[in-house]
């Protein structure tokens, strides 16, 4: 298996920084769109453990409005063949100045990258 080919990590990286963007901008249907549209996604967060797209959905329906400042650290994006990848990063809230931790696993599907599990937590 191939680890980090280039053009994949890069594929990956932009997918990543869609997703992140689109949260600073509130954009939660394009946020919502970036995970697999399906009852096997996942999402722990700092207070919440959603099972399912639906799950998912509503709770970032619940965010509308609340933008969300925030600097992306670290990052670590590793790809292993063509079709999956892990995203990892440490952050900072600019509102708070809370650090945090975010986990993605990415799949590649015919219609593109998409999270298909996800954790997000407050750093120690």
């Amino acid at each position: 298996m191939e680890i980090n080919l280039q053009e994949v990590r890069l594929e990956v990286t932009e997918a990543f920084w869609r997703y992140v963007n689109a949260i600073v901008a509130n954009d939660i249907d394009a946020v919502t769109q970036a995970f697999w549209q399906s009852p096997h996604t996942l999402r722990y967060g700092t207070g919440e453990n959603l099972y399912g797209i639906d799950e998912i959905a509503a709770f970032r329906n619940s965010q509308r409005g609340n933008r969300l400042d925030l600097e992306i650290t670290r990052l670590v994006i590793t790809t292993f063949g063509r079709n999956y990848a892990t995203a990892n990063c440490e952050m900072r809230r600019s509102d708070t100045g809370g650090d945090g931790r975010m986990s993605h696993t990415w799949v590649r599907f015919a219609d593109g990258w998409r999270i298909v599990a996800a954790h997000v937590s407050a750093a120690p």
